[in-house]
């Protein structure tokens, strides 16, 4: 059984010294990270991109099989992918936590291991954060921090007519390794000397448990100069951020349903749930992939070594928004993404 130390024997500054004394920065820019008032990041003439995200305990995550590692490894990552979405670097995060008197300071080590494995695989600073007890759950707020060359970052808005509509990757596999773990903590809850049954689904439920961030494809548009005209990340479906492009550029779309990037895990995963795994790819969520818009003339930029599907084109707004299905047939594409406020 695994040691277990009170937070209260530490208190918050021995806990904060505890879990960030081997912290080494990486990037020029972090002129001072922890151990300050304030961290101090001098961008050396580049612009700063700054995203934050709350995950809350019960509505963004689940504890009974969400392993803590993995949780403070996604806390980085969905923040990272909002960063490379604006086309940006990211350098810095600040991780702030809440914590109920159920978790020990191993527990919170645990979470912090995942935490520090983020970073040193994207190579990104930890500068900051705070820590705090919690009346409902666990609590977690990350701050990412990016840079990027001074006006070359890439907003939702800039799609023009005629412009190839673009996805990173594959879609689908996070809503259904949710799914998969969904089940089995109901049969687990009704009877719980059954032990889980994963065989075969390792693929979707890392995808939702150990999401990653597209810096591949951030570096491969900065070797073959190509520059979207928009982009987005997948966190709440590809229907839902298709829609968020054409709303902020102003543009119709059309969406060929055979062109969805899906994987065979996925699809095998889907047809046990009796579900279309085009539905899963639409509204599922989680996926972290990069959805942009590049200019017709730029296709040729495009690699087969790098996964990147064209997936449709953007036309005039009055023509709508529409999915043509592997049949032909045509239908208004409409967001039923995942909506933590529904929750």
């Amino acid at each position: 059984m695994m040691e277990r130390t009170e937070i209260n024997e530490l208190g918050e500054f021995g806990l904060i010294d505890r879990l960030t004394k081997n912290i080494e920065i990486k990037n020029a820019s972090t002129v001072l990270g922890v151990g300050d008032d304030a961290a101090v990041i001098d961008p050396l003439g580049k612009q700063i991109v700054i995203t934050t995200d709350l995950l809350l305990e019960g509505v963004h995550f689940d504890l009974t099989y969400t392993p803590l590692k993995h949780l403070g490894y996604k806390s980085i990552i969905v923040n990272l992918s909002d960063v490379y979405a604006m086309g940006a670097t990211p350098t810095q995060v600040t991780v702030s936590i809440g914590i109920s008197n159920r978790f020990g300071v191993e527990a919170i080590e645990e979470f912090y291991e995942g935490v520090y494995a983020a970073c040193e695989k994207y190579d990104v600073d930890l500068v900051g954060g705070d820590t705090s007890s919690s009346q409902k759950g666990f609590v977690i707020s990350v701050t990412a921090i990016g840079e990027v060359l001074a006006d070359k970052f890439i907003q939702r808005n800039g799609a023009n007519k005629s412009d190839l509509l673009c996805v990173s990757g594959d879609l689908g596999a996070a809503y259904l390794g949710l799914l998969f773990l969904e089940r089995e903590k109901k049969i687990f809850m009704e009877a719980p000397k059954v032990q889980p049954n994963l065989e075969g689904e390792a693929y979707v439920v890392g995808r939702l448990l150990k999401p990653e961030a597209r810096k591949d494809i951030i570096s491969f548009f900065e070797k073959q100069t190509l520059v979207p005209t928009s982009m987005i990340d997948i966190s709440d479906g590809l229907s839902s951020e298709i829609l968020h492009l054409c709303k902020q550029s102003n543009l119709g779309c059309v969406l060929y349903e055979e062109k969805i990037p899906i994987k065979e895990e996925a699809k095998n995963a889907a047809f046990k749930f009796e579900i279309d795994p085009t539905a899963c790819a639409l509204s599922g969520g989680e996926d972290y992939e990069l959805l942009f818009t590049i200019a017709q003339s730029d296709y040729e930029k495009l690699d087969s070594s790098i996964p990147i599907t064209v997936i449709g084109y953007m036309t005039e707004p009055e023509l709508g928004t529409h999915l043509i299905t592997k049949g032909g047939s045509k239908h208004p594409l409409i967001a039923q993404g995942w909506n933590a406020m529904n929750k």
